[in-house]
């Protein structure tokens, strides 16, 4: 049941002060998760920071397996629970990549599933 470790990833991000923090059901989209947030750090130093709260957050909480990416160099630091994954970009990278479009409820399924 991911419902209560998403309300607590969100709750973690705000608290990190993370900037326009996004949350996508993927529940029947993809097997890859059941949620995809999407969240701003506002530079390398502040996604770091970001993803290092998470991290301990999910540690304290249980959350075993947890998968990180992108630690070092905190342009995008992408965390998977299995359940959630978590995307940490700088404004700039995120902007490049526009997860959102591509996951966001009008995308086309076939799109979704690959």
């Amino acid at each position: 049941m991911a419902s209560p470790i998403i309300a607590s990833v969100l709750e973690c991000l705000d608290d990190a002060k993370a900037e326009e923090v996004v949350s996508i059901d993927l529940t029947g989209k993809t097997p890859l998760a059941d949620h995809m947030v999407i969240a701003s750090g506002r530079s390398q130093r502040h996604v770091g920071a970001i993803a290092d709260q998470l991290l301990e957050s999910l540690k304290e909480q249980g959350c075993q397996n947890v998968r990180v990416q992108g630690i070092p160099h905190c342009d995008w630091v992408l965390i998977d629970t299995g359940d959630i994954i978590v995307h940490v970009f700088r404004p700039e990278v995120r902007g490049f990549y526009n997860l959102e479009k591509l996951w966001s409820a009008n995308a086309p399924m076939e799109r979704l599933a690959g």
